[in-house]
C-alpha cells in the first residue's frame, strides 16, 4: 500500500524555547525564511503524501493559519509586486490538504498520535514530529515510506548516536539484516547507558500501521502521566513485525535556543550568497 497521509504531532507547549514560545508556537518559530513546521510539511510532500493532520492544541491555532489563505495579506502583496514571497506555501497547499485536530491535553507523544484514530484507523500512515527537520538528499519521508514498499511493515527512523547520549532517547534493539536496516526486537525509553540495548535512537519519524492505536488503548501512562509511543511499539512489537531504518539525512532539532541557532546556521550554509554575509559577521564576532 502506498502511503499517501501523514500525522504531525505539534500540541507540545515548548517549555524549553520559553519565553519565546510561549505566544508563538515553537514549530512556527523560524528557520531561515520559513516556519520550522513548513519544512516538515515539505518533507511529507516530498514523499509523495497528499493528506496531512496537525495535531494541534487551542492554544497552537497559529500553526493551521499559517497554511489557511490570508485575503488581506494575498492583497497587499499583489499591489506591491510581491505575491512571489508566499510561492513556497502556496506550492504546498496546492499539493497536500492540511487539516488539524486538537489533541485536549498535553499527555505525551503516544497520546498525540492516538488523537489521529479517526482520521487514520484504517491504513499505515507517516508520522514526522513537528520541531524535528532534516537535511540531505533523501529525506526521511522518502526513506521510509520507500522502506514500508519493500518490507511491508511498520518503519522507524533510526539514527546513530554516542554511547553518552542513549539515556535521552528512546533506543531499539535488534538483528541488522544490512548495514541500515534492522529488524527490531526491542523498544526501551531513555535506558541507562549500561543498560541500553544498541546506540541506535530513534529519530522523529515513522510509518505507522493501524494497529498502533489499539497498543495505545493498552498502554499505561508514565513519568508525569504521560503516554509514550515507545511503549505502545513495544506492544505492536508483540504483534507484528518492526523494523528499523538508519537515515541518511542529518536530524536537526530546534527544541531549545542552541539547537535552534545552530539549525539556522546550518542552512545559511546551504545559501553561497546569505553564507557570505552571515561568515562574515561571524568572523568579526570570533576576533572580537
Amino acid at each position: 500500500m502506498t502511503i499517501k497521509k501523514a500525522l504531525i504531532p505539534a500540541a507540545g507547549f515548548g517549555t524549553r524555547m520559553l519565553p519565546a514560545a510561549k505566544a508563538v508556537p515553537k514549530e512556527l518559530l523560524p528557520i531561515l525564511d520559513r516556519p520550522t513546521i513548513q519544512y516538515v510539511v515539505d518533507e511529507a510532500a516530498a514523499g509523495g503524501i497528499d493528506d496531512a493532520l496537525l495535531v494541534t492544541s487551542r492554544e497552537k491555532g497559529a500553526i493551521e493559519d499559517h497554511f489557511k489563505p490570508n485575503a488581506r495579506l494575498r492583497q497587499r502583496l499583489e499591489a506591491g509586486g510581491k505575491d512571489a514571497l508566499l510561492a513556497s506555501v502556496d506550492r504546498l497547499v496546492a499539493s497536500v490538504k492540511i487539516h488539524s485536530v486538537d489533541q485536549p491535553e498535553q499527555r505525551g507523544l503516544g497520546d498525540a498520535v492516538f488523537q489521529g484514530r479517526n482520521n487514520l484507523k484504517s491504513e499505515p500512515f507517516l508520522c514526522l514530529l513537528g520541531d524535528t527537520i532534516f537535511s540531505g538528499n533523501v529525506l526521511p519521508a522518502q526513506q521510509l515510506i520507500q522502506a514500508h514498499k519493500e518490507l511491508g511493515t511498520a518503519i522507524i527512523g533510526l539514527e546513530e548516536i554516542p554511547a553518552e547520549r542513549v539515556d535521552r532517547y528512546g533506543i531499539v534493539g535488534g538483528t541488522l539484516i544490512s548495514p541500515s536496516v534492522m529488524k527490531i526486537d526491542r523498544l526501551v525509553e531513555k535506558p541507562k547507558r549500561d543498560e541500553a540495548p544498541s546506540r541506535f535512537a530513534i529519530a522523529a519519524r515513522y510509518i505507522l500501521t493501524p494497529a498502533i492505536f489499539e497498543c495505545l488503548e493498552q498502554t499505561t501512562p508514565g513519568k508525569g502521566g504521560e503516554f509514550q509511543l515507545t511503549d505502545a511499539l513495544q506492544v505492536l512489537l508483540a504483534r507484528e513485525p518492526i523494523h528499523g531504518i538508519v537515515l541518511s539525512a542529518r536530524r536537526h532539532d530546534i527544541g531549545n535556543p542552541i539547537d535552534w541557532l545552530k539549525t539556522n546556521l546550518i542552512f545559511a550554509r546551504r545559501d553561497e550568497k546569505m553564507w557570505k554575509e552571515i561568515s562574515t559577521l561571524l568572523n568579526s564576532l570570533v576576533e572580537s
